[in-house]
């Protein structure tokens, strides 16, 4: 049987050190997964039950070089873009109701990745209760490095990870600050989706995020991985 018209590309991101692709099937974000970002956001920093929202796997703008760089076009309709960097998790298999202690074997690798968000719009969503689509899964909304297979990186439970604006640190934290780990975020999530192949997680930002503007160049890593460079246009 044949499509009406022809399938749009798979969208998917290069494995460091090869030309191998990963390809995506769904994108999930957990708000609020540090304490100290929780606090600068104006929330309790304590350990509630986590949150997510979802990007689409073709927003996300995937480094096309070595050096993870990539130019991130500002968004229409907001005046107050705002950068998040993050841990990407990549998984190999999915399922549901996942135990914490199998979590990890459902994990391909990591990258650094970047959540923009529309500050402005997620406010007013806020606001009227509304949902956070506009603010969170617009075009480019997702720079992402690199992956690196866990075979190589290990768990990723700790290691520093930053942001630097023109060259200023602005986020700095370490991935031992997650409230939620890794294999609790899988966990939880097959609980409430069932996980496929090619899903991807980001697992939140430390304090310190903020806006860009045309021409700003975004720097950021982790420890142990392909870092990510983009710069606003």
């Amino acid at each position: 049987m044949d499509y009406v018209i022809t399938p749009p590309a798979i969208p998917a991101v290069v494995v460091a050190g090869s030309e191998n692709l990963f390809p995506l099937h769904r994108v999930y974000c957990v708000g609020r997964n540090y304490a100290d970002h929780a606090i600068e956001m104006g929330h309790d920093p304590s350990r509630e039950d986590p949150f997510f929202f979802k990007k689409s796997p073709d927003n996300l703008l995937a480094s096309s070089n070595q050096d993870g760089g990539n130019i991130f076009p500002y968004p229409s309709e907001s005046q107050d873009v705002h950068y998040e960097i993050e841990l990407v998790v990549a998984l190999s298999d999915g399922g549901s109701q996942i135990p914490v202690d199998k979590a990890l074997d459902h994990i391909w690798g990591f990258a650094v990745g970047i959540d923009m968000t529309r500050r402005d719009l997620q406010a007013e969503a806020k606001k009227t209760g509304r949902p956070w689509d506009t603010a969170k899964a617009f075009d480019h909304s997702a720079p992402i490095g690199r992956l690196h297979p866990i075979s190589e990186t290990g768990i990723m439970n700790t290691g520093r990870i930053w942001l630097a604006l023109n060259g200023d640190i602005r986020q700095d934290g370490n991935l031992n600050q997650l409230i939620w780990k890794i294999p609790e975020l899988i966990s939880y999530l097959s609980q409430l989706f069932t996980l496929k192949t090619g899903d991807l997680i980001f697992t939140g930002t430390p304090s310190g995020v903020g806006p860009v503007m045309k021409g700003d160049v975004l720097v950021g890593g982790i420890d142990g991985i392909s870092g990510i460079k983009v710069t606003v246009s």
